[in-house]
Parts: C-alpha cells; structure tokens; sequence
C-alpha cells in the first residue's frame, strides 16, 4: 500500500511538538511537504523528517502534484479559507478545530467536500482515543443507568498577550479554543444536542477568558442537566463526569491524554469502582492512521464535517445565551 503523503501548511508550534511528528509515526502516512513562509521555522521539521519537501509558499504547497492531503494547523480564522483552497486544489483535508468561527460557515465546506468527492474533516482527535471510544460503549450500553448530568471543565492560564488564543483578530478566546472540546465531547459520547443554554463570560482585550454554561441536552435516553467550565486564566485542570441514576463515569485527562496525567475512565456502579486505564496512547497519531485508513480502505473516519458543525452550533448556542 502506498503511504498517503501529507503536506502541513504552516509551521506552527503546536505542528511542530505535536502533529507533524504524529504524521511522521503514524502507519500509512508520510510527512511530505511543510509550507511555511519563513524557512527558519522549517528547520526543526527537518531535524526529524530531513526528506521534507519545504514549500516557502501556501498555494505552492497546494499545486505540488506529490501531495494527496494536506493537514491546517493555521490560526483559527484562517481555516474555512485554505479548507476551501485545498479541496479546490484536489487535495484531501484534516483541519484543526475549531474548523469554523460559525455553524452556517461549514456548510461551504460540506458542499465543497461533496461536490469535489474529497475528504475533509475537523481534526478532532480524542474521538480517536480508545479512552473516548469506551466512554461512549459504557454510554450506549446503559452501564450508569439513565444519564441525568454531564459537567466538564478545561483550564489552564495563558496571559501572553501576543499568543494568538488571546487575540480576537485570530479567532482567540477560551470558548473557540477549548470549549470545542467540553461542548463537543459531551455531544459525541452522549450522542447528544443542546436544548437550552445559558452562560457568564468574562473577556479581557476583545476574547473571552472564562466561560461558564449551564443548561440542558438531550440523547437518546433523554435529557439531562449540563455544566461547562473553560478559562485561560486559571490553574490547569480538565476532568468531564457523566452521572446517571445508577453510576458514574468519570474521564482523566480527558483532552490532553498524557500530557495532563494518564488516560483513564473511572466507572462507579452502585459501591463498585472499576478503573480502566489507557497509558501511552499516542492520540494524534491514531487520528492519522484513521485518516489513511479512511483514504486507502474506505473505512469510516469518526469525526466528520456534521459532527463539527454541531459542536460550532452549540459554540454559537453559548454567545448567544449570554446572561
């Protein structure tokens, strides 16, 4: 099986401790191609993929015939844009999140997706996590009874005034940033949808740095009682529980799964609790071999433009409940 070169467009430092070194382990794919404007900041990518192709240009990254998909890490307001551009180049594309400033914006890229026949999707990658994936079998399988209450809280402190997550021409703000995660886990996991939201958000310099939702969504075994926490401007914490009426599930380091502590699920029914633990899964890398094993097999990749759009509806949902 050929491996699926893919082309990272913009050196960004979150592609360069995280992605691009996932592409570069992940089974099936090559790290290809790097498009950057600054050939500086391609020199780390090459000290750990020195066959990198470096294109000092986006849209020559995009022409370049070797390229079957290209992965975007670029700030956030730049990512319905070169989305679009890549799809129109005929290129696959895996799109960090958020994907979208807002839910009607995606729709662009479902018809693009749709007309040209190519992959596109939000990278999401913790629904590629097995730590995710049991969340949602103990969910489907009843394991906590009927689900009642979901709270979920991600913080850390960024006060960095320059970092584009706390300037709001980039897309910045906790909500964008992180919400992304405890909306749309909940969303995922639950197999869930936002009935009612209201929020408290507080905003420093034009982005949001606190964000409080209280509200309630409903699934297939009906609706339950929801709470969110995000902040840039607190200690690091990040922890989602799902309560029912017979147990209780709570998820460790449930987004940045080995970073922030190991990956485990805690599963309490009734006085029993069982943990499972889930060490030195790499989660960015199962997110590319999904990718190829979607573009090379056909398989189902588990996040799609649909999923994002939703999660980006209850990101507007939350602005829009603002009290």
């Amino acid at each position: 099986m050929e491996p699926v070169n893919i082309g990272v467009l913009g050196a960004s430092t979150f592609a360069l401790e995280q992605t691009a070194p996932a592409i570069h382990a992940a089974r099936g794919a090559r790290l290809a191609a790097l498009a950057t404007s600054s050939a500086a900041k391609a020199e780390p990518f090459t000290a750990f993929a020195p066959d990198l192709v470096v294109h000092l240009d986006y849209d020559a990254m995009l022409a370049d015939p070797a390229i079957e998909a290209v992965y975007v890490p670029l700030p956030n307001h730049l990512h319905v844009e070169w989305t679009l551009k890549a799809l129109e180049a005929g290129k696959h594309v895996l799109t960090e999140k958020p994907i979208a400033m807002a839910a009607p914006e995606i729709d662009a890229l479902i018809e693009a997706r749709d007309r040209t026949g190519l992959f596109a999707s939000e990278a999401y990658m913790i629904v590629h996590h097995p730590q995710w994936q049991r969340v949602r079998a103990l969910l489907d399988e009843g394991a906590i009874g009927t689900l009642r209450h979901v709270d979920s809280v991600f913080s850390f402190d960024l006060r960095d005034p320059g970092n584009i997550r706390n300037r709001p021409e980039t897309g910045g703000g906790s909500i964008p940033d992180i919400g992304v995660y405890t909306y749309g886990s909940a969303r995922w996991a639950a197999r869930s949808e936002p009935v009612a939201l209201s929020s408290r958000i507080r905003r420093e310099n034009g982005v949001d740095v606190w964000a409080q939702v209280t509200g309630t969504m409903a699934g297939a075994s009906g609706e339950f009682s929801y709470c969110a926490l995000t902040s840039t401007r607190l200690y690091p914490r990040q922890e989602v529980t799902f309560q029912g009426e017979d147990g209780m599930i709570r998820v460790t380091a449930p987004f940045n799964a080995g970073l922030a502590g190991e990956a485990q699920v805690h599963v309490t029914q009734g006085d029993t609790l069982r943990i499972e633990r889930f060490p030195a899964v790499r989660q960015y890398v199962l997110e590319f071999e999904s990718l190829v094993a979607t573009l090379r097999a056909g398989a189902d990749f588990p996040w799609t433009l649909e999923d994002a759009r939703g999660t980006q509806a209850m990101i507007d949902l939350v602005r829009a409940g603002e009290v």
